[in-house]
């Protein structure tokens, strides 16, 4: 069988007296769109959290290809090839679209100046940025010297896939990606989505759109009281059976859920 690209076992986490994620399970296949679904309060974003190094799980175990992880925080993630865009884009709406996608990544200079004057090479980073964007067919955005607060929605958020397509090597993490976006947008950001996918990235997509998660998803995780519930195929079930079983109106049969 297919080894997991990134998967945990029995992830427990608590708040005070509130538990998040409950021995929640969890896998991500190499090359697919998972979806993440689940009501408010679920325990999504923990996992998310969980699996990223954002918040580290009190019980239970995270592998990345197979081998044990303890990441301790979001840069262990990223040193091991994960992205999270997260609904706040987490952008400085002042600095240049360049200056954002090398956030805490920037390249210095070779040799003196930027070893020890710790000189940007600016030139290098606009290249790649522009590069990145360009990948994405994101060249609608003719200047990435402009700050980021000039950029529409979908243009930000098409900065923030970018980004964590240019840096996420194994894995892309998206929490809700249209959520603050118009119908032409929100098209757009949905092509960028499987464009990242089409160059062999998985994403984990996490959304209450049930039209989104079921055009784009190859599998759906349900997420319900802080644990995975089932994992079901978009093409078995409807968009009424997954939000039924969200909010437990209706329990998954066993032998279909994938």
């Amino acid at each position: 069988m297919t080894q997991p690209v990134l998967s945990a076992k029995n992830l427990v986490k608590r708040y005070g007296k509130v538990t998040a994620l409950d021995h929640c399970d969890f896998e991500l296949y190499p090359g697919e769109i998972l979806a993440v679904i689940g009501d408010n309060g679920a325990g999504k974003s923990t996992l998310i959290k969980a699996l990223s190094g954002a918040a580290p799980p009190d019980e239970g175990e995270v592998y990345v290809e197979g081998k044990r992880v303890n990441f301790t925080s979001p840069n262990d993630g990223r040193e091991a090839g994960i992205e999270t865009v997260y609904q706040t884009l987490a952008m400085s709406p002042a600095l240049s679209i360049t200056d954002n996608m090398f956030m805490g990544r920037e390249i210095r200079k070779k040799g003196f100046m930027g070893k020890y004057l710790r000189q940007l090479d600016r030139k290098a980073m606009e290249e790649f940025a522009r590069q990145k964007l360009s990948d994405l067919g994101l060249m609608t955005i003719q200047n990435i010297t402009q700050p980021v607060e000039t950029l529409s929605g979908g243009q930000r958020q098409g900065v923030a896939v970018a980004r964590a397509a240019a840096f996420g090597s194994k894995v892309i993490i998206l929490d809700e990606p249209t959520a603050a976006l118009g119908v032409k947008e929100s098209r757009r950001v949905l092509e960028l989505i499987q464009d990242v996918r089409n160059r062999g990235i998985p994403i984990i997509l996490i959304s209450h759109n049930m039209p989104h998660v079921f055009e784009l998803a190859d599998r759906i995780h349900v997420h319900r009281l802080g644990r995975r519930l089932c994992v079901i195929d978009p093409k078995e079930y409807s968009m009424s059976d997954a939000v039924a079983f969200m909010t437990g109106a209706k329990e998954p049969d066993a032998p279909r859920a994938a």
